[in-house]
């Protein structure tokens, strides 16, 4: 073979173990983003900026006791990186019965009282929950006491547009193979080892 014949060759060898090992590459970068679709929902309930640079997506019980714990702790990462974390909270209710808080939930939301009502049903949750099971007439009596129109909050809660919205995030949830709560995706990078120290990492990567 002569020597330019033996220059394309492996000129062209080179090109194509590049194309092989790029394509790779892309396949799984792309593994490891999940489509925005799945993950944000225009009803998602929202906290942060808009235009942060990072998209923190929740799949969370109310009735999860490490929902809870974790709640407290993403709100002071977010803190401490302010206007950088934007947090999408998607529904997961495992729990039996606890579809029935996350109705209380989005009712309260349409009285601009999403934040404290959540935020008193995680800290009383061991008054409303009784062996991973939630008791509905406990939370209500939690959420009587706050300041929330309670008949109007009874009538918001059946409103059958909740039901397909739980509906659409179980079956979004079932898609990304969320079978845990908290499952946490970070720019639409799942966490795959779960702990605090890891979401963290995840976090500050993508900042």
């Amino acid at each position: 073979m002569k020597k330019e014949q033996k220059i394309v060759f492996f000129t062209l060898i080179v090109l194509c173990l590049a194309f092989v090992i790029g394509s790779s590459f892309y396949k799984s970068s792309q593994t490891n983003e999940t489509d925005n679709s799945l993950l944000i929902k225009d009803y998602s309930m929202k906290f942060g900026d808009d235009n942060a640079k990072v998209k923190l997506v929740e799949f969370f019980d109310p009735a999860c006791g490490t929902c809870a714990q974790f709640y407290f702790l993403v709100e002071d990462l977010m803190h401490k990186h302010e206007g950088k974390i934007q947090l999408i909270l998607r529904y997961a209710p495992f729990h039996k019965n606890s579809s029935e808080v996350v109705k209380i939930l989005e009712a309260a939301k349409k009285q601009n009282m999403f934040k404290e009502t959540l935020e008193a049903l995680f800290t009383t949750q061991e008054q409303w929950i009784n062996h991973h099971e939630v008791n509905p007439y406990a939370a209500w009596a939690i959420v009587s006491k706050l300041w929330l129109d309670v008949e109007k909050l009874k009538k918001d809660a059946q409103d059958p547009l909740i039901e397909m919205m739980i509906k659409q995030d179980l079956q979004d949830a079932n898609t990304l193979h969320v079978n845990k709560t908290p499952s946490y995706f970070v720019n639409g990078k799942p966490l795959v080892k779960f702990g605090y120290k890891e979401l963290v990492e995840l976090i500050e990567s993508e900042l």
